[in-house]
Formats: C-alpha cells, sequence, structure tokens
C-alpha cells in the first residue's frame, strides 16, 4: 500500500516535470524566435569590378570607375540609396600646392534605380571624373600632382535611417570574400611620355633570398620586360639557382640591380611588363637617369603592365 502510493507520487512528479521540460523548451524557442526576427544585420556594398582608377592630369576624360553590388538582409530591398563622397589626399606635402581635404558630397544614388545581376541582387556601374572631382572638393587642378589621390566614399543608407560605410567595416568586409572596403583611392598620374634618354636603373630583391620565379615555381624567365616604341627591348630578373635563366639575368640571389639605356628619338612611353611574382617574394623599384624614382612595387605586384608615374620622368 505504501510502495503504490509512492509509485503514485513518483509518477506525478515525474509527469509534472516533463510539462514544465516542454513548457519551458516552447517558450525558448519562441524567445530564440523573438531574438532571430528582430535582429537587425549590416549591409555589403561588395566591389564586383575597379574599371579605373588613375586620374590622369590635364585628361578630362580620366575617371574613376568601379561596379558595385548591394547585399543586405532582404536581397537589397532594405537599401534606399548610396551616398558618394570625394576627399583630396595630399601626398606631395613639400611641392608647397594644395593640400588634403575632408569628405564633400559628390551625389546620391537611388538604389532603387540600379539593375538586377546574376546573384538576384541590385548592381551598378558608378564613375566619376577628374573634373568633378576637383569641383566637389574645391581643389585646383594645379595644386594636384603625380601620386596625390582622390578617395571616393561610398555610404551605403537603408531604409529605417542605418548607415553603413568604411567606419562600420571589419577584416571580413574589406576582405577578399566580401570584398567591400567603401572606400577606394584614385591616383593622380601624369599623361605617358617617351622616357627620358640615358641610363635607367631597376633596383631589384627577392625577401626569401633564392632569386626569381616569376612564372613558375624554379624561374620562368625576365621578371620585367621594357619595351621602347623603336622595338629595342630589355628583359630583366635576379638569377635563380634552380633553372638555367634564357637570359642575361643579373647576379644576386636577394638582391642586384640592372641597367638599360634609352637612347634619343623614342616616339611613344616606354611599356613596362611584370611577367608575375610566383612565391610572392619579388620586389623592384625603376628610376630614370636623373635619379627619380618612377615606380616602386612590393612583394605580390600583380603581373601585367605596372604604372609609371610619368610626372617625375
Amino acid at each position: 500500500m505504501n510502495m503504490k502510493k509512492f509509485n503514485n507520487s513518483y509518477l506525478s512528479v515525474a509527469i509534472f516535470g516533463l510539462v514544465l521540460l516542454f513548457t519551458a523548451c516552447e517558450d525558448g524557442d519562441k524567445v530564440f524566435d523573438q531574438i532571430v526576427a528582430d535582429e537587425q544585420r549590416g549591409a555589403v556594398l561588395r566591389t564586383l569590378s575597379i574599371n579605373s582608377n588613375e586620374l590622369p592630369i590635364g585628361v578630362s576624360e580620366g575617371f574613376f570607375g568601379v561596379d558595385l553590388e548591394v547585399q543586405d538582409q532582404e536581397n537589397g530591398a532594405l537599401s534606399q540609396s548610396i551616398e558618394v563622397y570625394g576627399s583630396f589626399v595630399d601626398n606631395t606635402p613639400d611641392n608647397g600646392r594644395g593640400a588634403s581635404t575632408e569628405d564633400a558630397l559628390i551625389e546620391t544614388l537611388d538604389v532603387s534605380s540600379f539593375s538586377i545581376g546574376d546573384n538576384g541582387l541590385p548592381i551598378t556601374s558608378y564613375a566619376v571624373t577628374l573634373p568633378s572631382l576637383l569641383s566637389a572638393t574645391g581643389v585646383n587642378e594645379a595644386d594636384i600632382d603625380g601620386g596625390d589621390q582622390f578617395a571616393v566614399r561610398f555610404e551605403l543608407v537603408m531604409i529605417d535611417g542605418r548607415r553603413f560605410s568604411s567606419g562600420q567595416n571589419s577584416g571580413t568586409l574589406t576582405g577578399s570574400y566580401f570584398s567591400s572596403p567603401f572606400r577606394y583611392a584614385a591616383t593622380i598620374v601624369c599623361p605617358p611620355v617617351p622616357p627620358t634618354v640615358g641610363t635607367w636603373t631597376v633596383n631589384m630583391q627577392d625577401s626569401y633570398g633564392d632569386g626569381w620565379q616569376s612564372t613558375t615555381s624554379d624561374g620562368g624567365g625576365p621578371g620585367l620586360v621594357v619595351t621602347l616604341s623603336d622595338g629595342t627591348v630589355y628583359e630583366i630578373g635576379l638569377c635563380t639557382p634552380y633553372e638555367a635563366p634564357g637570359y642575361a639575368c643579373t647576379a644576386g640571389v636577394s638582391e642586384g640591380t640592372a641597367t638599360f639605356e634609352v637612347p634619343a628619338g623614342q616616339t611613344a612611353a616606354a611599356i613596362f611588363d611584370f611577367k608575375g611574382d610566383f612565391w610572392g617574394e619579388m620586389s623592384f623599384q625603376i628610376i630614370t637617369p636623373n635619379g627619380n624614382v618612377v615606380g616602386d612595387f612590393p612583394t605580390g605586384t600583380a603581373a601585367g603592365e605596372v604604372p609609371i608615374n610619368y610626372c617625375v620622368n
């Protein structure tokens, strides 16, 4: 009799506990669902491609251009507009010309007018010319020099009033996955001119100390090919111990210096074609006969024609 009462009591307690457990779980799910429903996530302005980031002095058609994609919690439906700001960055203060400026509003873009891209998200192709940047920032063209920059910053404005720009960025957003820096640099350059006549110098370094491997792990030929307008070609690079170079390389596994001659009569700018940096170890500087550095390229520089600062040619 006593045992039966004990069992009934135990059973009642167990059932009551299960009811509490299921009720607690149900209430917990409701709380979790409410938290998820109330969560406000950020928004991303992803870089699809940079179409131009050089502004030649005196070339009114020169522009900064970028293709952008809007990402938010509702596939772009929560984004209202993009404000575009510009500022001047004086990287040549010694010339006594212009000074850096604060952000100035260039224009406002309506997200609803964007087209829909392959990912089902709003996309736009934006471009701003050098004259427009000068006008917005109040900078005189006579005050800019090669190496100076204009910063173009985008601010994504949400329908609920929230704003996202470079100030809210994290490493994840600026990295390769999202590629969403919100702020870009457009560098002032001088229009290409024939190279200065005389002896040019290329200082080369390899951070690992095993010569240059440009296109393959063992070598791959010259790292830099210079082509003059008269058809003369120079192949330049540090020798590597791993394979026959196949060209007149420069001795030195960690560093070395090569020179090449530019004769009179050149009718166009030289082409400086960098073949690549297989291991991310190669760096080099290009110096004119006047001793001016027209290009300083760090390890990991992308293959292709490298930009030359013709302002100090």
